[in-house]
């Protein structure tokens, strides 16, 4: 059984909704340390506040000092029922006037006129939280300043730290719910061209290869614009199959048919020397049917190799030797002086191996067949950052007028005998696909000349 694989929305939704609980916690931590950061602040005010009315009433006659610390200094701490405060107040000379004796908050006198001071101190086995503040008395026995210390446990701000961090954390998750259920709204109606772009092509019939032409979004109109390039090509592919099966079907339907009715012809002869030369008419037609079938898989592997095969470091020097070595046997029991003329040293161009060897192979089966009277020759050269393969011969060669309608398929030249015509088509597609080209020569003084001209260097044109 294949697996299911989640839904793009399903993704998006989930690596957003990750998203939103990361951010959801960061926020739940820093409300947690907002709140605990507002409580201390509010019980740190009314701390000092009653330590400052403490402070007011510390008074002196001269001889003694006093202090009357007023009910309303910790009317407001005591709203607490589970908090405890503790107080206590010396005088200048470290005396207790009033209050808790063991509350051992430290009293730092050099730092008392800089205003209250508020530390963590621990009381009775109990965190609290203090402040220290001090009053100067002038007419003391001992001038100096006279310390209020004031502590409270902490529970009353955690209970309201918690408090504040609940309601924070209530309208955090809600909002995140909220954003959650927005976001998976926006993916939805940002996949929708998405769905119209599947809706067109489910609708489509299987020859219907035309572009979509879908107005998209800008970040989807690459995606558009890719598929319409694709089918492009597929349009193209298909087009180039169904040249290739139409150009087959018509191109082998004569010489079956003539090749059957010559066998027809064969069958009921009955005087011998006819019989013979039937015979060999019969083995010319299956000689040519078998070449042009030849032909035709070769045109067909030649056009699917240039737009499938990425192209290699290929020796063409070497590949003409060992293509014209294979093709000698060609010129039968003609005397025909067969030459290769090139370096010795490896001539690399970036190309399909196989597809330039079937094109070169196609020029010199042409040479023999239809131009070479007495010489052929292959030449590889270089020419202003080219690389050429050209093949020679001494025959008649093509006339100018028709060198733009050879390279078609199935167009033979003029008084060129028997043939498919497609030898010459195979070499110039090639040399198209390598991105060069084909030409062709005619001198006096040399014969005629088939040139593919190929780029020398190291990248796919």
């Amino acid at each position: 059984m294949i697996a299911r694989t989640p839904s793009l929305f399903s993704r998006l939704v989930a690596v957003l909704a990750v998203v939103l609980a990361a951010g959801a916690g960061v926020l739940l931590v820093a409300a947690w340390a907002s709140a605990r950061l507002a409580a201390d602040e509010a019980y740190d005010r009314l701390l000092v506040g009653a330590a400052l009315q403490i402070a007011e009433t510390i008074a002196s006659d001269g001889r003694e000092v006093s202090v009357d610390p007023p009910f309303s200094a910790f009317e407001t701490l005591g709203l607490s029922p589970r908090d405890r405060i503790f107080y206590k107040v010396v005088d200048p000379a470290d005396g207790l006037l009033t209050g808790d004796a063991d509350l051992a908050v430290p009293v730092e006198r050099a730092r008392l006129a800089a205003g209250p001071l508020l530390l963590d101190w621990e009381h009775r086995g109990q965190a609290v939280r203090a402040v220290v503040a001090g009053r100067y008395v002038p007419d003391a026995a001992r001038a100096g300043f006279a310390a209020v210390v004031v502590a409270q446990t902490r529970e009353a701000r955690r209970q309201l730290a918690r408090t504040l961090t609940v309601k924070a954390s209530l309208m955090v998750l809600a909002m995140s719910a909220l954003a959650l259920g927005a976001v998976a709204v926006a993916v939805r109606a940002a996949l929708r061209p998405l769905g119209a772009i599947e809706g067109v092509l489910a609708a489509r019939g299987p020859n219907d290869l035309s572009p979509l032409g879908l107005a998209a979004p800008r970040e989807i109109h690459l995606l558009v614009g890719s598929i319409d390039h694709f089918m492009g090509r597929l349009a193209g592919h298909v087009a180039v199959m169904k040249r290739f099966i139409a150009d087959a079907a018509h191109q082998i339907r004569t010489p079956l048919t003539a090749l059957a009715a010559q066998l027809d012809l064969l069958s009921s002869e009955t005087d011998e020397g006819r019989r013979r030369e039937q015979l060999a008419r019969v083995r010319e037609r299956t000689a040519e049917l078998g070449r042009l079938t030849n032909q035709l898989l070769n045109h067909a592997m030649v056009i699917h190799r240039a737009r499938s095969v990425a192209l290699s470091p290929v020796d063409v020097a070497g590949l003409a030797r060992r293509t014209l070595i294979d093709a000698v046997q060609q010129a039968g029991d003609r005397v025909i002086d067969v030459g290769y003329e090139g370096a010795d040293d490896p001539v690399t161009i970036p190309g399909d191996g196989i597809a330039l060897r079937e094109a070169l192979a196609n020029l010199i089966h042409n040479a023999f067949k239809h131009g070479a009277a007495s010489r052929l020759t292959v030449r590889v050269g270089r020419e202003r950052g080219r690389v050429l393969l050209a093949v020679e011969d001494d025959g008649p060669g093509i006339p100018a007028s028709e060198w733009a309608r050879v390279r078609e398929p199935f167009q033979a030249a003029t008084g060129g005998g028997t043939g498919s015509g497609l030898g010459l088509t195979i070499a110039a597609e090639v040399a198209a696909a390598h991105g060069g080209g084909l030409r062709f020569e005619a001198h006096a003084e040399r014969g005629f000349c088939v040139i593919l001209s190929l780029p020398d260097g190291e990248a796919r044109p």
